[in-house]
C-alpha cells in the first residue's frame, strides 16, 4: 500500500479518538477540530517509519498541542464555553454505547470544572483519567517529572469530584516547605536543604534553564548541593496552579520553578527557562 495512502486511513482511524481527546481538554468543538488538523500536519513533516504506535504518537503531538493552546488561552485570559453536543465530535460509525457514555461523560457541568484548571492540570487529568494514559508518558508531554504530573492529575481529580475542600491550607503547608527551602538555599545551609527534600528528590530544568548552571540532579544530597547559595533574586510564585517561584536576572523574569511537595517534603523540581514556554506560563507572585 502506497505510504501516504496508509498514512491517511490509519489517521482517518484515529481520528475520533484525537477529536474526543482534544474536545476534553479544550472544551471547545472547533479548537478541538484545529488541533487535530494540526497534528495531521505534523505526522506529514514526520518520517512515520520511526514511529511505533501511530495511534500512541498521535495522542502525544495531539496533547502538546492542546497544552500549547490551552497557555496561549491563559494568556489571553480567555475561557471558551461551549455547550457539548457530541455528535459534533464522536464517530457516527462508532459503537452506540460508547457513544452514549461519552455524551454522558462530557456535560456541561465537567466542561465548567475543567475550566477552572490549569492548563498543565488538565492535560495530565484527561490523558490519565479518561484515557488511561500513565503518568511516565504523561510527564514529557507537560514537561514536569511523573510525580508532578501524578500529583497535578490528583489535585485535578479532587476538584471534579468536588473533594478538595481544603486548598488554602494545604497551600499554606506547602508554602511553609518552599519558604524554608529557598530560605536554605539562599543561606548556602545545606542540612536545611536536604532536611526538605525526599530522598529521591528529582530536579529536571528544560535545556534553556541547564545553561545557568544546574542540570538535571537526582538525590537529595545532589539537589542540595546544586541549590546551595542560590535562588538570591528568586520570589515564591503560583505557576500554572503549582507552588513554586519565579528567579529574576536583570529585572526579568527568566526561570520559573513550579515544586512537587508530597509528605512534607519536595519529591520534584522543574524548571522551565525558555521564552516561548515563559510567555504561555500562568503565574503570579505570592507575597507576604
Amino acid at each position: 500500500m502506497d505510504e501516504k495512502k496508509w498514512l491517511a486511513d490509519e489517521f482517518e482511524a484515529n481520528r475520533a479518538h484525537l477529536r474526543t481527546a482534544a474536545f476534553r481538554m479544550l472544551g471547545s468543538r472547533s479548537e478541538a477540530e484545529d488541533a487535530v488538523q494540526e497534528a495531521w500536519l505534523r505526522l506529514n513533516r514526520t518520517d512515520a517509519t520511526g514511529i511505533g504506535n501511530l495511534g500512541g504518537w498521535l495522542t502525544t503531538v495531539v496533547a502538546r498541542i492542546c497544552l500549547d493552546m490551552l497557555r496561549a488561552r491563559k494568556s489571553r485570559r480567555e475561557e471558551p464555553l461551549e455547550m457539548p453536543m457530541h455528535a459534533a465530535v464522536a464517530d457516527p460509525a462508532g459503537d452506540p454505547e460508547r457513544e452514549a457514555a461519552f455524551a454522558d461523560s462530557v456535560g456541561l457541568a465537567l466542561l465548567v470544572v475543567l475550566q477552572t484548571l490549569a492548563p498543565a492540570e488538565r492535560v495530565a487529568f484527561v490523558l490519565h483519567d479518561m484515557f488511561d494514559l500513565p503518568f511516565d508518558e504523561i510527564a514529557p508531554i507537560i514537561g514536569r517529572s511523573s510525580a508532578a504530573a501524578r500529583q497535578l492529575a490528583s489535585r485535578a481529580r479532587r476538584r471534579v469530584q468536588g473533594t478538595d475542600e481544603t486548598p488554602d491550607v494545604d497551600l499554606g503547608r506547602k508554602r511553609t516547605i518552599a519558604a524554608a527551602f529557598l530560605t536554605a538555599s539562599r543561606n548556602g545551609d545545606l542540612e536545611a536543604l536536604i532536611a526538605v527534600l525526599a530522598p529521591d528528590v528529582v530536579f529536571r530544568p528544560d535545556a534553556t534553564a541547564a545553561r545557568y548552571g544546574i542540570g538535571a540532579t537526582r538525590g537529595a544530597t545532589d539537589v542540595a548541593a546544586a541549590f546551595k547559595g542560590r535562588a538570591q533574586a528568586a520570589e515564591m510564585a503560583i505557576v500554572d496552579g503549582e507552588l513554586g517561584f519565579v528567579v529574576h536576572i536583570d529585572g526579568q523574569i527568566r526561570v520559573a520553578v513550579t515544586l512537587t511537595i508530597d509528605e512534607g517534603r519536595i519529591v520534584a523540581i522543574d524548571a522551565v527557562a525558555d521564552p516561548d514556554q515563559l510567555e504561555r506560563l500562568d503565574f503570579s507572585i505570592l507575597r507576604d
